[in-house]
C-alpha cells in the first residue's frame, strides 16, 4: 500500500502541465455542480412540503402515483 502512494504522491509531485489541468478539470466540475445546479435544479421538496413534513410528502406522493 506504501509503494502505491508513494507512486502516485511522486507522480503528482513532478507534475507540471498536470497541474494546471487538474485545476481547470476542478473548477469544471465546480461550475457544473455548485453553479448549475443552483440555477437549474431548485429545491423541489422546500417549495411543496412544509418544514418538517417531507417524509410525510414523498410518502403521499408515492402512494398515490402507484394507485394510478
Amino acid at each position: 500500500m506504501n509503494r502505491i502512494f508513494r507512486f502516485y504522491y511522486d507522480g503528482f509531485r513532478q507534475m507540471t502541465l498536470g497541474r494546471t489541468l487538474w485545476l481547470i478539470i476542478g473548477v469544471k466540475l465546480a461550475i457544473i455542480f455548485l453553479v448549475l445546479k443552483l440555477f437549474f435544479f431548485p429545491n423541489f421538496l422546500k417549495e411543496n412540503a412544509g418544514r418538517g413534513n417531507e417524509a410525510d410528502y414523498v410518502a403521499k406522493e408515492l402512494t398515490e402515483r402507484v394507485q394510478k
